[in-house]
């Protein structure tokens, strides 16, 4: 779910020489093309307009090009939100899924505290954006992720050694 340190993972395993792609960089770079404000509302908008007009992996297809094109043996997808967008990056390699769980009240804290144009304003917002993801179908690659971490008690560091030794048991 968004603030539950998906993005914080990606960029502490960039010091360790991973490669990350991250989704909602691709929907953002879509508004940007469009000539769109990326504020959450717009953003979200366009993630489910892109989902209706080209299917529910649409958004994993943004990216394809990004990955087909990397020398990275590994690479770290930030953001996948639905089993359609697993489907699509399959058709290119081995997916293994990390799901990042914390709990309402910590994922709202984080994303007050980022300050990215897109985060909720407010709690309204906050829970409007969840019942969005969740309406796109987040839950199932919660579900069925290879493996989870809870994020409710880690600081930075733990979370992303955590991680980092998933990955790299999943490397062996």
């Amino acid at each position: 779910m968004p603030g539950a340190g998906k993005s914080t993972i990606a960029n502490g395993l960039k010091s360790k020489n991973f490669e990350i792609i991250n989704m909602g960089d691709a929907v953002r770079e879509e508004a940007k093309k469009l000539n769109l404000e990326p504020t959450g509302q717009n953003l979200g908008k366009l993630m489910l307009e892109l989902r209706e007009k080209n299917g529910l992996g649409a958004v994993a297809e943004l990216i394809c090009d990004k990955i087909k094109n990397s020398v990275s043996n590994v690479l770290i997808i930030d953001g996948i939100r639905s089993n359609e967008e697993i489907q699509v990056l399959r058709k290119i390699g081995t997916v293994k899924l990390l799901s990042i769980h914390a709990s309402t009240d910590t994922r709202y804290s984080f994303l007050s505290d980022r300050g990215r144009s897109d985060d909720p304003q407010n709690r309204e917002h906050f829970n409007e954006r969840d019942i969005r993801e969740i309406g796109v179908g987040i839950s199932t690659p919660i579900a069925l992720a290879d493996e989870s971490i809870s994020n409710n008690n880690l600081t930075i560091d733990e979370l992303i050694e955590t991680a980092y030794k998933i990955i790299q048991g999943w490397q062996k």
